[in-house]
């Protein structure tokens, strides 16, 4: 009887704080400065996850090291829900794997609650390119080994990478050229001293595509993209296995009880399917999307070993 005693009171001390949760506010770590794409996300999102949750989320923006400092810091939280983060592709599937000494194993560190928003990547050339598909692209490049560019926002980022993933798979020659951010990439893209450019749409602009300064060539995705329904995926373009997308979600420290993370994800998903919160996504040139955590956990995990592969035959140097 002590021992049934004993047990029921253990339960009941491990519910109670799901039942009751949460008492509190609770902390949102945004890994990037305030004023961009993941902040206004993060902004939009806490809003309507307190609204739903009946607590105030306060941002905190915690920049530095390409986000790894916010979700380092983020990793060292308490494990009670009261501590969530907002990660992406770059700081959860490729930080782990373009460091040498990342500080915190994404798989290991962090308790996925579902996706909030999504973007394929497109690959687009500049007018002066002759280059209209992407075989064409592809045959120009192998014809001109060296002489085509690309731009990102640095070594080792998703723009770099895709990239780099375009080069194995197409078998081409073209040279990186990174810059320190997305508008001295786009200035240079349109002015012809790089070619071709990998990103998400919002980006390039869209004006610009429409008014023919870009030309877009392909979505890098298995999926074409509603606001360019022309315009092909890689795989119908004829280069199949390339899929490059970026993407934010929610996510808590290891341990956080599976209670709490599954509130969390109800709470995600009525915040996604509101009306402010996908107009505050697409004004991004995202998608709003929501998933479950073992989805979000299998994406992690998918992107890790895809940028791990990436590494491997693009001869990145690891630091």
């Amino acid at each position: 009887m002590r021992a049934l005693l004993a047990t029921l009171l253990v339960c009941a001390c491990g519910a109670a704080p799901a039942q009751d949760y949460p008492a509190r506010p609770l902390r949102l770590i945004v890994p990037f400065p305030a004023g961009g794409s993941t902040d206004l996300i993060g902004r939009s999102l806490a809003k309507k996850l307190g609204e739903g949750l009946g607590q105030q989320l306060i941002v905190e923006n915690r920049a530095g090291a390409g986000g790894t400092i916010g979700l380092a810091a983020l990793a060292r939280s308490p494990a009670d829900g009261y501590t969530l983060g907002l990660g992406t592709v770059s700081t959860l599937g490729m930080a782990p794997v373009v460091r040498a000494n990342p500080p915190y194993d994404s798989l290991a560190a962090f308790a996925p609650v579902s996706l909030v928003a999504s973007a394929p990547f497109i690959v687009v050339v500049n007018a002066q390119v002759p280059a209209k598909s992407l075989g064409e692209l592809i045959a120009l490049a192998r014809a001109n080994p060296g002489r085509y560019n690309f731009g990102s926002i640095g070594d080792g980022t998703l723009q770099h990478f895709a990239g780099e993933s375009f080069k194995s798979l197409a078998k081409v020659d073209i040279v990186h050229v990174p810059y320190k951010g997305v508008a001295p990439v786009l200035v240079d893209l349109l002015a012809g001293q790089v070619q071709i450019g990998f990103d998400v749409l919002a980006s390039f602009q869209v004006q610009n595509i429409q008014s023919g300064r870009l030309r877009a060539l392909a979505v890098l995705a298995p999926e074409r993209t509603a606001r360019l329904p022309a315009v092909p995926t890689a795989a119908e373009a004829g280069l199949p296995g390339i899929d490059v997308t970026a993407w934010f979600g929610l996510i808590a420290p290891k341990g956080t009880p599976a209670a709490i993370v599954a509130r969390l994800n109800a709470e995600v998903r009525k915040a996604v399917a509101s009306a402010e919160l996908r107009d505050a996504i697409s004004t991004q040139g995202l998608e709003p999307i929501a998933d479950s955590p073992q989805e979000f956990s299998a994406v992690i995990e998918r992107e890790i070993a895809r940028w791990a592969q990436v590494v491997k035959t693009s001869g990145f140097k690891v630091e």
